[in-house]
């Protein structure tokens, strides 16, 4: 049973939110640079003082309780609010650690230009970068495990605010060679019965491409007979013959650097996507996020 009186320190919730975001007690107590005694000892004191077991541990895993995952949303925006107090205080605004997820079809081509930014215009601020697919980004965003996420928009998940920060076009990647290569005016139906290569399962540029097929009624060749988990393996598996595939524009210049393909361009309106932001609508760092939007948009690679 809860003691009414007991009041939590923002160490024992650091180490609970830690602990359910690492699910590895070694990993959490290195990420707060504490030892796992010390660790330990704040769960424990935590766990006492509401009277709840909030972590499950065993000699093999780390899991969090229903009332664990119940109470780390809050304990999320308890340590968001201290921590927007003190930048308050010193005048810091976006400061300290941002646990920042990003899809894999972003994160290699916006990363090497946006790092460097942050570390130039937030020299406070200390990312933890969470590369993962959207379902699990949004996971963590609604569990406090993330404070924010750089995705494709809308996600139509409940309770976030999306920022949009800039919309791409899709461009078809093909062999080098190729009939429709250098192409400008593609129409979406260009692609029935062509061998269409795809990410796997999960990944939001699969759906999104399969989505661009079913609304113009396109039936492509061969989809899903070759999947893989990053662009670079899709558009190598284009460049070996195996078929064509669309990427985002910001990965057109990267993925093609070789010179062993090449590309087609559709016809305005072009087929895309809307990057941007999404957040916690219960966070007090609105006025961060938009200004990391700001950041992020100035360092757009294309």
């Amino acid at each position: 049973m809860t003691d009414q009186t007991y009041q939590p320190t923002l160490s024992q919730l650091r180490a609970f939110v830690a602990i359910a975001e690492y699910r590895h007690f070694g990993t959490a107590a290195a990420r707060l640079t504490v030892s796992q005694p010390t660790l330990s000892q704040a769960l424990a004191s935590l766990e006492n003082g509401l009277g709840l077991q909030l972590i499950e541990r065993s000699t093999r895993r780390v899991l969090v309780t229903a009332a664990g995952m119940r109470l780390l949303p809050q304990a999320m925006a308890t340590l968001e609010a201290a921590d927007r107090f003190v930048a308050s205080a010193t005048g810091d605004g976006l400061g300290g650690v941002l646990r920042l997820g990003i899809i894999p079809t972003v994160a290699p081509y916006v990363l090497p230009e946006l790092l460097p930014e942050l570390r130039r215009k937030l020299p406070g601020l200390v990312p933890h970068v969470v590369e993962d697919q959207t379902s699990r980004l949004l996971d963590g965003l609604r569990t406090g495990v993330l404070d924010v996420a750089l995705l494709a928009l809308p996600t139509g998940a409940p309770g976030l605010v999306e920022i949009p920060l800039y919309s791409e076009e899709f461009v078809l990647v093909t062999p080098r060679g190729h009939e429709l290569a250098g192409r400008t005016d593609l129409a979406t139906p260009v692609l029935a019965d062509m061998p269409l290569l795809l990410l796997d399962e999960g990944h939001c540029l699969r759906d999104q491409t399969l989505e661009l097929c079913r609304s113009a009624e396109v039936h492509p060749g061969a989809v899903g007979d070759t999947r893989a988990a990053s662009l670079t393996t899709v558009v190598q598996c284009v460049a070996g013959g195996l078929g064509v595939t669309l990427i985002p524009e910001m990965a057109v210049a990267t993925e093609t650097a070789r010179g062993t393909l090449d590309t087609a361009r559709f016809a305005d309106p072009a087929p895309g996507r809307t990057i941007g932001l999404a957040y916690r609508g219960s966070s007090a760092r609105a006025e961060d996020y938009e200004y990391l939007a700001a950041v992020i948009r100035s360092k757009r690679p294309f």
